[in-house]
């Protein structure tokens, strides 16, 4: 079974379907966009351009089918049936998300060559007869890619929703802000991406403090921004956007030094790490610039959800702030910890106003957090994850830090590692695991200064999130994955994807722990146990 990831439940029968240019599709009106995605996928390398129907076909159509099954609720929001048969394919959903996926199943049943953008003459378009019904496990299934490090473009960012559509990932969690690039244009402040999206240069390592004098520079414009977000939703892809509040702010206080606790000056990071200098959150003109600031995010990203960072953010600014030190008096606040808690319910309820849920690194879980905030779990803290989980009911998204991160090297996360991390803790209740709403996969950008580079970590790795996102955990099988992945690198291949060799992805064991002495701060990845 060539399809990545793998169904729910399939069964195969005798026989193919023979594609041809007398195959047609027919579509109900709710999936002409389907039909004129699937029309457009097909064209290239068979050279046919199927012809779309609104009719209801009659009793001798030999072509592919697309339909809505409403009644049909075991399927949920995404997931869908596939029928093929030689006298042709059916492929039903209760929703447009179902169907677009089952075009993808579909896709992959296909050989490799349909991925070719000239005309292929003399190969057979066929695929073998089954019946597929599939569901995803989890509604949450994410790649984020930081940007703030090193900018890449549009072109880069539409060829990953394309695979990442491929294989039925649904989010796209998008870093856009960090001490070292402010990388979407803000109309009210020009100065964010007219200063903060501009550095000198580099570092050449993690601790180096000397950088390579090579300046690195971009930002998405607004229309890049609806672009983007157009192309992702048309392949049933969320773009969740992330600003950082309050930490990780360097290049936008490089731009309004007037919103830090000491006026600065201060200049767009050239190296990497954590920085002492996070907004001031004792300033009213703070609240004022990041409430502008995400009226014109969620003009860009109707996304419901906005990720607004939360972790990494030294005090040691707050504490000798008189603006901070006089909001904690004022508001009744123990310290600068319940400021930080402050600081981002204020940003929970302006965004909850305007009829948006506010996400944050795992750092934000403080005392009076906001109900409705949902943590997003990388590393420490694991017992109070669990306590709001438990307590308050706290929804959460799994990216356990050794296990997820995909700028870790191979010899530290094999591919087989990627694969076999599990997202719901042992020792949860039916209740509780509800709460887990799914995984996801970053990409941090500190050493991505290409598309090649950015491919090379993060496939096939990112085969492995799609796989535990949607196939249940009783149908994952390590080898058979294993096989897939390498009968999916021809189709990568014409996709233009610069992926890591399988004997990279999935090193001898001497290598595996060799990498493990590379962690300078060595900690479990695992999903904890409850």
């Amino acid at each position: 079974m060539p399809i990545l990831p793998l169904p729910a439940s399939c069964e195969l029968h005798s026989g193919t379907f023979v594609l041809s240019r007398e195959t047609g599709i027919s579509t109900d009106p709710a999936n002409q966009a389907n039909a004129i995605h699937l029309q457009a996928l097909l064209q290239p390398a068979t050279g046919f351009a199927l012809p779309i129907s609104s009719a209801e076909p009659g009793p001798g159509f030999r072509g592919i089918r697309l339909g809505l099954a409403p009644e049909r609720t075991d399927l949920g929001a995404e997931g869908y049936e596939l029928e093929i048969d030689p006298a042709g394919i059916r492929i039903r959903a209760p929703h447009p998300a179902g169907v677009f996926y089952g075009i993808q199943s579909l896709r992959l049943l296909l050989p490799a060559e349909i991925e070719e953008r000239r005309i292929l003459s003399g190969l057979s378009w066929q695929v073998p007869c089954l019946s597929i019904r599939d569901v995803p496990r989890f509604p949450w299934r994410g790649f984020m890619l930081d940007e703030g490090r090193h900018f890449h473009g549009k072109s880069v960012i539409l060829q990953i929703l394309d695979v990442m559509a491929l294989h039925k990932l649904n989010v796209f969690h998008w870093h856009l802000t960090e001490d070292q690039g402010w990388r979407i244009e803000i109309r009210r402040y020009p100065r964010l991406t007219q200063i903060g999206s501009h550095r000198p240069g580099t570092s050449r390592s993690m601790f180096a403090r000397k950088h390579d004098n090579v300046p690195h520079s971009g930002f998405y414009t607004q229309n890049d921004i609806r672009e983007i977000v157009a192309y992702a939703a048309a392949r049933q892809i969320l773009i969740v956007p992330e600003i950082e509040v309050p930490g990780h702010s360097l290049a936008a206080l490089a731009a309004h030094p007037e919103l830090s606790c000491t006026g600065g000056p201060f200049a767009t990071a050239t190296h990497f790490g954590i920085f002492p200098d996070i907004y001031c959150a004792g300033k009213e003109a703070t609240f004022e610039f990041l409430q502008n600031v995400l009226d014109e995010i969620l003009e860009l990203f109707p996304s419901p959800w906005i990720h607004i960072g939360g972790d990494e953010a030294p005090k040691s600014r707050w504490k000798n702030c008189p603006d901070c030190q006089a909001r904690i008096a004022t508001e009744g606040l123990a310290d600068e910890d319940a400021l930080q808690a402050y600081m981002t319910n204020r940003v929970a309820r302006y965004l909850e106003g305007r009829g948006r849920t506010v996400i944050g690194w795992n750092q934000i879980l403080l005392p009076g957090l906001l109900d409705g905030a949902v943590a997003q779990y990388w590393v420490g803290g694991w017992k109070q994850v669990l306590r709001a989980i438990r307590e308050d009911g706290r929804r959460v998204i799994m990216s356990s830090y050794l296990d997820t991160y995909l700028d870790h090297g191979y010899s530290l996360m094999p591919l087989s590692r990627a694969y076999r991390y599990e997202p719901v803790p042992a020792g949860l209740s039916v209740r509780e695991q509800a709460c887990i709403l799914g995984l996801e996969f970053p990409l941090w950008g500190e050493w991505l200064p290409d598309r090649e580079r950015l491919h090379y970590q993060a496939f096939p790795r990112l085969f492995a999130l799609a796989e535990t996102g949607w196939t249940p955990v009783e149908r994952k099988n390590w080898p058979d994955f294993g096989q897939r992945v390498e009968d999916l690198l021809p189709r990568l291949d014409r996709l233009g994807i610069r992926y890591a060799p399988l004997s990279t992805a999935e090193p001898p064991r001497w290598k595996r722990i060799f990498g493990l002495f590379s962690i300078t701060f060595p900690q479990t990845g695992r999903a904890p146990q409850a």
